[in-house]
């Protein structure tokens, strides 16, 4: 084995209990919500900016954008439960 398999395969090994050990640590329950808050308050937008800052306005439309789409979602979705005749 050469370098390179050893490190392409430790780093392998590594991930795999990275992994492990997240499912075990805390329950999908937990980490679904937690990905969720992160998705809508726009944390994946912090540090994206060329400098590592953050650009106020782009983190406020990323929060409106994501929250006015979960709303068109729940209307959608109440406008087919009614077009079924459900409700």
């Amino acid at each position: 084995m050469n370098d390179q398999e050893r490190e392409r395969e430790a780093r392998e090994a590594l991930e795999r209990v990275q992994r492990d050990s997240e499912s075990l640590g805390s329950s999908a329950l937990a980490r679904m919500s937690r990905q969720a808050q992160d998705h809508f308050s726009g944390r994946d937008a912090v540090g994206a900016g060329e400098d590592g800052g953050t650009d106020p306005i782009e983190l406020w439309g990323r929060r409106i954008g994501r929250g006015l789409s979960l709303v068109g979602v729940v209307v959608l979705g109440l406008w087919l439960l009614v077009q079924l005749g459900i409700l």
